[in-house]
């Protein structure tokens, strides 16, 4: 196994301690750096084994496919663990999920034809925004307290939403005949 693999697999590793940590937040200002500096070191990983990978030709179909899966499991577990904590919408993260689903949905029937959907452009911004908002609200004890501090975090969490929908609809649009049924 590569090393852009292996870094794939530690960014899953290390998503309960990331749970721990946020867990223990308790509108503690340290707690929520430190639980935001761990979630940055994780999504960091995301970057560095992509970069590994293509700066020395270590790009295989194992890691298209399950680099954007460790993307879901962090991204997902954390915004779960933010609607049990009462930081974001339910209904904003059912979206979210509905969309990664659909896109996994999308590889597995590609990848059971032999074709592997990578991630897109649009994927990866909608990573980024995504990363952004939950980095934002690890502090949300702290913006909550502050002027418009609701409609900051609303701000993040609706923004993060909509290029979800984009970016699912264009998965959808550009590998449609990945999917279609003979």
């Amino acid at each position: 196994m590569n090393l852009p693999n292996k870094l794939t697999i530690l960014r899953i590793a290390l998503v309960p301690l990331l749970l721990v940590m946020l867990y223990n937040i308790n509108g503690l200002f340290l707690m929520s750096c430190l639980s935001a500096g761990m979630f940055l070191l994780i999504s960091f990983t995301d970057m560095l084994d992509g970069k590994i990978a293509r700066k020395y030709n270590l790009i295989t179909d194992f890691g298209k496919f399950l680099d954007p899966l460790a993307d879901k499991i962090l991204v997902t577990s954390v915004m779960i663990a933010f609607i049990d904590m009462g930081y974001i919408s339910s209904l904003a993260v059912i979206i979210i999920i509905i969309r990664e689903f659909l896109v996994t949905s999308l590889r597995l029937v590609a990848a059971s034809s032999n074709t592997v959907i990578a991630a897109s452009k649009l994927g990866k911004i909608k990573t980024v925004i995504q990363m952004i908002t939950l980095t934002v609200l690890f502090f949300y004890p702290q913006i909550i307290l502050i002027p418009f501090g609701n409609i900051i975090i609303n701000t993040f969490v609706w923004a993060s939403v909509a290029i979800t929908v984009i970016s699912g609809a264009d998965y959808v649009i550009k590998n449609k005949d990945a999917i279609k049924i003979n």
